[in-house]
């Protein structure tokens, strides 16, 4: 069994890279102005909150608009990406503001379209959103330019991609500022969220990209 050691925020860990449920995950990510990390039991209002707050603006983009309308609802999403987690199927961090705590938006590592994290592959999607009273401040921004070297240099991704719709003109701004190179537009490949036939952007990161 071939077994790597390294040192993830000066912890000596030893992992066997064909059992990703024995990789450390950090479990917060420190930038200058953001803190990112999972979402704990007492974030279920703070979440439910700021999705509420933010409904119209997500709309168009986010699948997921219409959920969290009750903090059950947000409590029950909160013990299934804890899930997901400890399983090292998906990554869901919260954005949360350094000084105040006050939770901004959300991030995370993903498996993309074809399901789960392919841990062979590590190959990671990552996306985000930003409540309404939080947008214009460069939070995205920051925040994935904080996780995405953490991702090449703990996770071993080997890509990193973003996929935006080209209406989203705010979405993909970010993938361009953090160094994502544009690889092509998807044409007529999926539907909105009304129902409507439009297209995607894919952009990666690669590890010598950095």
């Amino acid at each position: 069994m071939l077994v790597r050691e390294r040192t993830t925020y000066d912890v000596r860990v030893s992992w066997d890279p064909k059992h990703p449920i024995t990789l450390p995950f950090p479990e917060r990510i420190e930038g200058e102005r953001v803190v990112l990390r999972p979402y704990a039991d007492a974030d279920a209002e703070a979440l439910r909150s700021a999705v509420d707050e933010s409904r119209e603006r997500l709309k168009p983009w986010m699948p997921w608009w219409e959920t969290h309308r009750h903090v059950d609802e947000t409590r029950e999403f909160i013990a299934g990406r804890q899930a997901a987690l400890l399983t090292r199927k998906d990554y869901v961090l919260g954005i949360f503001d350094r000084a105040s705590g006050r939770l901004l938006g959300g991030t995370g590592l993903h498996g993309g379209p074809t399901g789960p994290i392919d841990w062979n592959l590590r190959r990671f999607e990552t996306g985000y959103w930003m409540r309404t009273g939080a947008e214009g401040h460069g939070y995205v921004t920051e925040a994935i330019r904080t996780l995405v070297p953490v991702a090449f240099r703990d996770l071993h991704a080997n890509r990193i991609e973003i996929r935006c719709d080209p209406a989203n003109e705010r979405s993909w701004r970010v993938a361009e500022r953090c160094g994502f190179t544009l690889e092509g537009t998807l044409r007529n490949d999926r539907l909105t969220t009304d129902g409507r036939l439009t297209s995607t952007r894919v952009y990666s990161r690669l590890p010598s990209d950095l």
